[in-house]
């Protein structure tokens, strides 16, 4: 910030504003002149559009997604094979027909 050294006339004359009551008048005034002169922000111009572009569509060579296919077939067989005991640690095979030592359910202490 610039530090403000008024000289003796600039003393009396802010003296005489203040007393006619013209000082807070003056120092708005100052205000929306430097406001004035401030440099406006320009927006940085918009990139070309790729070509081929319209808006609102989907790209050349695209389409939206489909609906998601139905698994409801496929999670029913994996929770018949879990409940099978297929393919766990206790089944080596993954055939849920082995009789083996680790296929029987019963846990040791």
């Amino acid at each position: 910030m610039a530090d403000f050294n008024p000289g003796r006339d600039e003393v009396e004359d802010v003296a005489a504003m203040k007393r006619e009551g013209d000082l807070s008048r003056f120092l708005r005034q100052q205000i929306r002149d430097g406001q004035a002169r401030r440099d406006k922000p320009t927006a940085a111009p918009k990139p070309a559009p790729p070509p081929g572009y319209r808006p609102g569509a989907w790209p050349s060579g695209t389409s939206p997604p489909g609906p998601l296919p139905d698994r409801g077939a496929d999670w029913d067989r994996a929770l018949d094979r879990y409940r099978n005991g297929e393919g766990s640690d206790r089944d080596p095979c993954h055939c849920g027909a082995c009789d083996t030592p680790d296929n029987n359910q019963t846990e040791e202490n």
